[in-house]
């Protein structure tokens, strides 16, 4: 076995580190585990499974639920297909009529200083 940093031999156990046994190099100090192997992930058919629930309404929560994928993991799917999409349009022209909803809101003052009416 030899040391990824300098190529060294003269290598010592040193400890478990999540259950795989860690060397450490004698020459430079540097520590290593001898079998290291990459998280596995998940397959692009989940994310893609995944994805398509949320474009069709499915709450972060519940596709987790489902699918068992936890709810951060799909936002991050969701923020890295995000920045392949091309900016928003942009109109040529500033249309001269707009049209808004019929949404009225109150602004006014209570009637009561107290709950139910009472002072």
């Amino acid at each position: 076995m030899q040391c990824p940093e300098c190529q060294s031999t003269h290598i010592r156990k040193n400890g478990k580190r999540k259950g795989k046994q860690n060397h450490i190099c004698v020459d430079c100090g540097r520590q290593f585990l001898d079998h290291y192997e990459p998280p596995q992930g998940y397959s692009d058919d989940v994310k893609r499974e995944c994805l398509l629930m949320y474009t069709n309404g499915m709450g972060f929560r519940a596709i987790e639920r489902v699918k068992g994928v936890h709810h951060t993991t799909v936002i991050h799917w969701l923020k890295q297909v995000g920045k392949h999409l091309p900016v928003a349009y942009a109109p040529e022209a500033v249309p001269d009529v707009g049209e808004l909803d019929e949404l009225e809101t109150f602004v006014g003052s209570k009637k009561t200083k107290s709950g139910s009416g009472q002072l």
